[in-house]
């Protein structure tokens, strides 16, 4: 029967290779859970319908017996009454509800059978659902882990790589800084020694023009 092989797809179900498959695999091991429940409730109706089906052969079974025991009793009458024709007929009916019995009997030893065999996968998918529920939930936490540890390494990367391209920017604005500096510096000085120069030499010109007028005399 189509529920049963699922069943026993479940049953031999590998979370880890379902794992691997995944794309999402929490998504994907609740899914299984989920499945997996389903199952089981949709076995354990199976199995309580079964059981309920078992009970009413066995019924039917006794009220054959019943039947067949109360035409019995009827042929003896009629023989008792010396009345074969009547006796004749009673056996009849008793010997049909005797291939009956014999018919309830086949069809109960099929149902036990039956029965048995879905108590069986009842109690391995139990077991199973059981196993992957603290399965799951164990891959679960290991997969919510390793993915937290890819995200921090990511976030340590990308911070460090966002960390050293900002200090290569400092790095860069402060050499145009030292640079601009300098060269302000640069020009200042050259401002300074072109000024020092020039009182110098207004200095030497001064003297030179004092020293002539000496000599001719026209000094104030």
């Amino acid at each position: 029967m189509a529920l049963m092989d699922r069943v026993a797809t479940l049953v031999r179900a590998n979370l880890n290779d379902l794992l691997d498959k995944a794309e999402n695999p929490e998504k994907m091991l609740k899914q299984v859970i989920l499945d997996m429940e389903n199952q089981f409730m949709q076995v354990k109706t199976q199995v309580a319908i079964a059981l309920a089906d078992q009970h009413l052969l066995e019924k039917k079974k006794n009220e054959n017996a019943d039947s067949h025991a109360e035409w019995m009793r009827k042929a003896e009458l009629a023989v008792e009454k010396k009345d074969d024709q009547l006796a004749r007929a009673a056996l009849e009916r008793a010997v049909s509800f005797q291939l009956l019995a014999e018919n309830f009997d086949q069809q109960i030893a099929d149902h036990h059978r039956q029965v048995d065999s879905m108590k069986a996968a009842l109690k391995r998918l139990e077991g199973k659902l059981a196993e992957a529920r603290t399965r799951a939930d164990l891959l679960i936490v290991q997969d919510r882990r390793a993915r937290a540890g890819r995200r921090a390494a990511d976030a340590h990367h990308v911070s460090r790589a966002d960390h050293d391209t900002a200090f290569d920017r400092m790095r860069s604005r402060v050499s145009r800084e030292e640079a601009m500096s300098q060269a302000s510096g640069d020009l200042l000085a050259d401002d300074v020694d072109a000024r020092l120069h020039a009182l110098e030499r207004d200095q030497k010109i001064d003297a030179l023009l004092d020293e002539i007028k000496a000599r001719k005399g026209l000094t104030a």
